[in-house]
C-alpha cells in the first residue's frame, strides 16, 4: 500500500531524503521540476503555445521558476513568468532559481501588493503560487489573483497543489482556490484530491515520482493508504489442484422482494462470478423463476414475509443481507433473526443499512469483522449528518475501530475503514460505472471473498479494487459511456485471472 502523508509528513520525507540520499534541497527541487516537465511536455507538446507561470516567492514558486527554465531548454518559445511579491518571505531555493531564470530568454514580470494584474492572453497557465501546507483561507492579494486566474477560464496546470486548496482537512464550499484543469503533484496524491470536495478545484491529477525515500515513507505512522494494483496482486489467492466447491465456501444472500428482485439477482450472480464455491439466495417464492432464469448456478431457498426458513447457520461461510430487501417490519424481523443467530462477519448493504439506521442498537450487535457498505446518504443516516467528506472520513475510521468492523464508504475513490483505525483509498473505477445496481454487485463480491476465507479487511480492499478494475477494463479501452452491472459481473473472472497471472 502507498502511505498517504499529510503536509507536515511530506516535509519530513523531503528532509529525510535531503539528509540521507544525500541531496541538496535545490537539487531535489530541480529533480521534482524535471519530473513535472517530463509529464507536461507529453500533454502539451505545442512549443509555440503561450504559457504564463504565476509564481509565489516560496518553494512552490521556486518549482515554477525551475519548470519555466527547463521548458525553455526544451525550446518552448512563448514563456512568461509573473512573480507575485505579496510576501516579504523568500525561500533560498526560490532565490537560486530566480537567478538561474534571469539567464534565459523567459520574460519575467513582478507583481507587487495592490498592483493591477496585467492582462494575460496565454492559453495555458501554470499555478505555482502557494504549495501544500496552507493552513488558512486565502485573502487579500492572493485571493484577488486567484479569482483573476479563474475568471480567465483558461487551461490551468497546478504545481503539486492548486493554490488555496488544502491538502488535507476540511474544505468549505466557499473556498477561494485555483480551479485546475490538471494537477501534476509530487510523489503521491494529496488526501483531499481523493474526496469529492476536490471536484471544483481538480479536474484530474497525475502523481510524478521525484525519488523521495520509500523506506522513510513506509515508516511514517499515517492511517491513510492508497491501494495499487500490486497490492491486489499480493492479496489474491490462486486456485490450486485438488480443490473443489467446498474449498471456496458456501455463501448465503438474504435479499429481494417481489418488486426488487433485480438487486438479489445481481448480488448473487456477482458472488458466483467472484468465486464463491456455492451461492444460495434466500428470496421470496415469487422470485424463484427469475433467479433460475438469470443465474441457474445460484441455489435458492424461499422465505415467507418476515420469516426465514429453517437455516443451518454453521454451514454458511459468509452471509450478506440487504439488497432489495425492503425496510418494513418484515424485513426488520429477518435482519434481527440473522444478527441473533449468525456469529461470523456479515455483509450489510442497502436496505439492511437503513433498517439499522432506524434501530441503531443493532449496529452494536453485529458480529466482529462485519462489513457495512454505505453510500454517503446511508452513512449519514447511520452516523449522523456531516458537513463534508473529511468529517465522514474521520467518522468512518473512528466507528470502524469502536465497533470492530469494516466500513466501505462508496465514493470515486471508495474508502475502506478498518478496525485498526486505518483508511484505504481505492484507485480503480470510473464514471461509466455510475448506474443502479453497482452497489449490489460489490456486496456480492465482498461476501464471495469472505466465503473464500479472506480476512474481512482483505475482502473489502480487494473487492473494491476488483469491482473498479473490471469497470475500467470495460469502459476505458472501449470508450464506453455506461457500464451496466450485469456486464461487469461477467468480466469479474477475467479481471481476477489477469491480476493473478
Amino acid at each position: 500500500m502507498l502511505p498517504l502523508l499529510i503536509s507536515e509528513q511530506i516535509r519530513e520525507a523531503d528532509a529525510d531524503t535531503i539528509a540521507h540520499e544525500p541531496i541538496s534541497s535545490v537539487d531535489l527541487m530541480e529533480r521534482a521540476s524535471r519530473a513535472f516537465v517530463g509529464w507536461f511536455v507529453n500533454r502539451f507538446p505545442d512549443k509555440n503555445e503561450p504559457i504564463t507561470f504565476y509564481c509565489g516567492t516560496g518553494n512552490n514558486g521556486g518549482d515554477g521558476l525551475a519548470i519555466a527554465r527547463i521548458l525553455c531548454d526544451h525550446h518552448y518559445q512563448k514563456l512568461q513568468v509573473v512573480i507575485a511579491r505579496f510576501s516579504d518571505r523568500v525561500s533560498d531555493d526560490f532565490k537560486v532559481n530566480y537567478e538561474r531564470l534571469k539567464e534565459t530568454c523567459v520574460t519575467i514580470k513582478e507583481l507587487e501588493k495592490g498592483e493591477d494584474i496585467p492582462e494575460d492572453n496565454s492559453l495555458v497557465l501554470i499555478d505555482a503560487l502557494l504549495g501544500s501546507g496552507l493552513n488558512k483561507p486565502l485573502s487579500g492579494d492572493y485571493a484577488r489573483l486567484v479569482n483573476f486566474i479563474n475568471d480567465l477560464n483558461k487551461t490551468v496546470v497546478a504545481v503539486d497543489v492548486p493554490t488555496g486548496f488544502f491538502s488535507e482537512g476540511e474544505v468549505r464550499g466557499d473556498t477561494i482556490a485555483i480551479k485546475a484543469s490538471l494537477v501534476i503533484t509530487f510523489q503521491q496524491p494529496k488526501i483531499n484530491f481523493l474526496l469529492p470536495e476536490s471536484a471544483p478545484y481538480v479536474d484530474c491529477w497525475e502523481a510524478v515520482n521525484i525519488g523521495i525515500s520509500e523506506k522513510f515513507t513506509q515508516s511514517v505512522n499515517t492511517p491513510y493508504a492508497f491501494v495499487e494494483e500490486k497490492d491486489a496482486r499480493q492479496l489474491l489467492k490462486p486456485r490450486h489442484h485438488f480443490s473443489n466447491k467446498g474449498t471456496y465456501g458456501h455463501l448465503l444472500l438474504v435479499a429481494g422482494q417481489e418488486k426488487t428482485m433485480g438487486a438479489a439477482l445481481l448480488s448473487s450472480s456477482a458472488a458466483a462470478h467472484a468465486g464463491a464455491g456455492l451461492t444460495t439466495a434466500c428470496i421470496p417464492k415469487s422470485g424463484l423463476t427469475a433467479l433460475n432464469s438469470y443465474q441457474p448456478e445460484v441455489m435458492a431457498i424461499t422465505r415467507k414475509q418476515g420469516m426465514l426458513p429453517e437455516i443451518e447457520w454453521d454451514k454458511y461461510a459468509s452471509i450478506a443481507v440487504g439488497p432489495g430487501l425492503g425496510t418494513d417490519n418484515d424485513a426488520l424481523m429477518l435482519l434481527e433473526t440473522i444478527i441473533k443467530n449468525y456469529q461470523k462477519p456479515l455483509v450489510i448493504d442497502a436496505d439492511a443499512l437503513n433498517l439499522i439506521a432506524g434501530k441503531k442498537e443493532l449496529i452494536g450487535e453485529l458480529p466482529a469483522g462485519s462489513v457495512l457498505t454505505p453510500h454517503m446518504k446511508e452513512f449519514d443516516r447511520l452516523f449522523g449528518d456531516h458537513e463534508n467528506w473529511w468529517q465522514r472520513l474521520q467518522t468512518a475510521m473512528k466507528k470502524a475501530q469502536e465497533l470492530n468492523l469494516c466500513i466501505i464508504l462508496k465514493n470515486d475513490y471508495t474508502i475502506t475503514a478498518t478496525p485498526d483505525g486505518k483508511a484505504f483509498f481505492n484507485s480503480t473505477g470510473n464514471p461509466a460505472m455510475g448506474t443502479g445496481g453497482m452497489g449490489d454487485v460489490l456486496t456480492g463480491i465482498v461476501a464471495a471473498l469472505l466465503a473464500q476465507k479472506y480476512k474481512p479487511e482483505e475482502a473489502c480492499i480487494l473487492a473494491v479494487y476488483i469491482h473498479g478494475k473490471a469497470g475500467d477494463e470495460l469502459a476505458l479501452p472501449n470508450r464506453m459511456n455506461v457500464v451496466l452491472p450485469g456486464t461487469l459481473i461477467t468480466r469479474l473472472p477475467v479481471t481476477m485471472a489477469k491480476l493473478m497471472a
